[in-house]
């Protein structure tokens, strides 16, 4: 497992060790030891989450703002362009951000810690996602920072407007949002 560190510290980009021959692949997606090892994280994952969507959906920015997510998050069919963004107020990159692209192709991973807003957008036909969190689901904490927030100016590609869900047109301003103190 390779671990890479982003421009934002906390987020990490996890590449898995992939052996392949005629007949497919095999990787280990987790593992608690080797991921704490090479990560410095102690993550107690807690539930597993899958969504399925169509090209140009867009999900987030969500977060919550009690029993914080951090989340371990993959695609196992598709393509998507997945972003962090730092809502940890005392932090030097606070309202900064961070985006990766998954696949099922390159099989890597995407780790965001609590206390960053997490979206994605499918650049696929469709893709599956994968998450593991740290955390359950609280929806009565859940909060929305929008995705196109100028003062955060995620760089999201896209070709044409995102088909996104009520709540995540309702999203706040960065300036608006209940952050982390």
């Amino acid at each position: 497992m390779k671990v890479i560190k982003l421009e934002i510290p906390g987020p990490l980009l996890i590449e898995p060790r992939v052996f392949g021959d005629e007949r497919g692949f095999f990787l280990e997606s987790y593992n608690a030891r080797t991921f704490a090892e090479r990560t410095g994280v102690e993550a107690g994952f807690v539930q597993d989450n899958h969504s399925r969507s169509a090209r140009g959906v867009l999900r987030g920015l969500h977060y919550q703002i009690r029993q914080p997510q951090g989340k371990l998050v993959r695609v196992v069919r598709g393509r998507v362009f997945d972003v962090a963004v730092d809502l940890r107020r005392p932090s030097s990159t606070f309202g900064k951000w961070v985006g990766v692209e998954l696949s099922e192709d390159d099989h890597r991973q995407f780790w965001i810690p609590p206390g960053f807003a997490h979206g994605f957008v499918v650049l696929s036909e469709f893709a599956d996602f994968l998450y593991k969190t740290t955390d359950y689901y609280a929806p009565e904490h859940e909060r929305c920072l929008i995705w196109n927030d100028s003062d955060v100016g995620v760089d999201w590609p896209l070709g044409v407007s995102p088909i996104l869900s009520e709540k995540d047109r309702q999203g706040l301003r960065l300036a608006e949002c209940e952050v982390f103190d």
